[in-house]
């Protein structure tokens, strides 16, 4: 099953990061994302351009509807232009598998 079509686990305080061998893996479904390090944490990134502030401004409150419904918010940067989301879960201060799940549901909104 892809990664967009599966839904947010819970996660608690103490669960495990995802493996570094798992994160090469869940990378391949999602190519356009980054994984970067945010004041010691790692967090997957992207960028999504688009022809003006409304069309920004539309997207981000999709996503936010999503990131509701699923119980797992991003940090989002809406822009003229650009909206740029980070993935990471708070409570384990790392990537869990949700955040790859979001990352892609977060692809699936332009696709």
């Amino acid at each position: 099953m892809q990664l967009s079509q599966l839904k947010c686990a819970v996660c608690r305080s103490g669960t495990p990061t995802v493996s570094h061998e798992d994160q090469l893996v869940l990378m391949q479904e999602i190519p356009a994302w980054e994984p970067i390090i945010v004041a010691g944490m790692q967090q997957l990134q992207r960028q999504y351009k688009f022809k003006n502030f409304n069309l920004a401004l539309e997207f981000t409150n999709r996503l936010g509807a999503i990131a509701e419904l699923e119980d797992h918010h991003p940090a989002i940067l809406t822009e003229w232009g650009s909206v740029t989301v980070n993935w990471w879960t708070h409570t384990i201060n790392g990537l869990h598998h949700n955040d790859f799940i979001m990352a892609a549901k977060t692809d699936s909104l332009i696709e």
